[in-house]
């Protein structure tokens, strides 16, 4: 008697409304290659994030600014075969649709095309708002991200909270429905003051997904590899560490080369 299959319900931008609606929290999580992204999914986050982060993480740059369109495909491509539940979500880079709505959609629909995943994530608010509408007008989800934008630090100058005055706090607010106007299923808001993402969610019929900006958001988000503590460099307020994989790693590859000098690795039982 064959056994009978699990079925996965997959999570789509329906499913992520209704659980705004239904007071049911989001989960999200970047990941780039498929051995992570595999593990996300099985421990059942409901969306993966391949983040322009990648620029820092894994190519070491100080900032998102240089990873290309070409690297993004090639991160999300494998993540999306590593996945089987979850919604993937992949960065615009910087570069491939600011001032240009024509070359937004044409980014777009690359990742979509080249990678197969569900959907794409652009920083900014009111000034994006027609690249949102020609993009999701093709029929591609686009998720919005404001307050600190990444892609925008040379700009600020700092990665200090984002929204404290008024007047930027309202600007953030009109942005916020600006992009929802415009289209965006959801919202990223990162490092904003509680109050204002709270507003903001309960203003919005979008999700929100925040990052340092409390707990009245739909959602949260973080980089797997700052939660996970393989990047003990970074330490921002909103961060809470999960595990402490930098040492634990550090730890066996120490414990492997120290096997190997010593010939204990391979004994016998190891070899053919």
């Amino acid at each position: 008697m064959s056994a009978v299959k699990k079925e996965i319900r997959k999570i789509t931008t329906h499913v992520l409304r209704a659980m705004k609606e239904k007071g049911v929290k989001i989960s999200m999580l970047t990941a780039y290659d498929f051995s992570f992204a595999r593990i996300l999914d099985d421990a059942g986050v409901d969306v993966v994030l391949v983040g322009d982060s990648a620029s820092n993480v894994v190519h070491g740059h100080e900032t998102t600014l240089p990873i290309t369109l070409e690297q993004m495909i090639d991160h999300a491509s494998a993540v999306v075969r590593a996945v089987k539940r979850a919604l993937v979500i992949v960065d615009l880079p910087f570069g491939y649709y600011q001032g240009d709505s024509k070359n937004a959609l044409k980014s777009a629909i690359r990742i979509m095309k080249e990678s197969g995943a569900h959907g794409i994530k652009m920083e900014g608010g009111e000034f994006i708002a027609q690249s949102v509408h020609r993009i999701v007008s093709a029929g591609i989800p686009v998720m919005g991200h404001l307050g600190l934008m990444p892609q925008s630090i040379y700009k600020y100058g700092t990665y200090a909270v984002r929204a404290r005055e008024e007047d930027e706090a309202q600007q953030l607010l009109d942005d916020a429905h600006s992009l929802e106007k415009a289209g965006s299923f959801a919202l990223v808001l990162e490092k904003i003051p509680r109050e204002l993402a709270t507003r903001i969610s309960s203003e919005l019929s979008i999700p929100t997904i925040g990052i340092g900006a409390g707990g009245g958001c739909d959602g949260q988000v973080l980089v797997t590899h700052d939660m996970l503590g393989l990047n003990n460099e970074f330490s921002p307020r909103f961060l809470r560490r999960y595990a402490n994989l930098y040492d634990v790693i550090r730890e066996a590859v120490a414990h492997y080369i120290e096997d190997v000098k010593s010939h204990d690795f391979p004994n016998e039982d190891e070899a053919y």
